[in-house]
């Protein structure tokens, strides 16, 4: 078995999770557009924020059939910076187009199988897995990348189409797991990055 979700498995659910506008927020709550991305995220980490106008641009042009939902599974006690208080500040001032969600038990990064920030994975209505990985090859300068994994993939589910490839290696920060060191990883990830 795969430490990260595989092509075609149905999303793992989740209840109550607090985003910055201070509503709980449930797995079936984003099913009002054919297609949904959940993207595990943060608010430090330098590929996030290297990427994160490209994603805003691909959610704004994306916006009639696929809503973003970004979830923070960062523990505060790694970086403080990742804290729901500084998350509300991020959304504050960057007005990003998604809601921002706070794993604050990181057990939804773990059902998941996220490894990185950021970490996409698109699902289609019935919550069937189609594209997981990353948005780009050089999110610390998107200006300097030479694909676009993500948008590619939408483009093709959008027009009926099966992805071309649809499964990449997230680039980013791993996710910081509380109570262990800043890099490290479970040892059944280890062997996918």
């Amino acid at each position: 078995m795969s430490y990260t979700l595989q092509i075609g498995e149905k999303a793992p659910k989740f209840n109550n999770l607090l985003s910055t506008d201070g509503s709980l927020y449930s797995l079936e709550d984003f099913s009002q557009k054919p297609f949904t991305v959940i993207f595990f995220t943060c608010n430090h980490c330098p590929y996030v924020t290297g990427s994160d106008e490209l994603t805003r641009r691909i959610a704004e042009e994306f916006t009639d059939n696929v809503e973003f939902v970004a979830i923070n599974s960062n523990s505060k006690n790694t970086y403080e910076e990742d804290s729901y208080e500084n998350m509300i500040l991020r959304m504050e001032e960057f007005k990003f187009p998604w809601l921002y969600l706070h794993d604050s038990t990181q057990k939804i990064a773990e059902s998941y199988g996220a490894l990185k920030t950021p970490h996409f994975f698109v699902f289609n209505k019935s919550w069937e897995l189609l594209y997981t990985g990353r948005n780009t090859d050089n999110p610390r300068d998107t200006d300097l990348r030479s694909t676009d994994d993500l948008r590619d993939a939408l483009v093709q589910v959008v027009a009926g189409e099966n992805i071309t490839v649809p499964i990449t290696n997230p680039i980013g920060c791993n996710i910081k797991w509380d109570g262990k060191a800043a890099h490290w990883m479970p040892a059944e990830a280890c062997d996918l990055i």
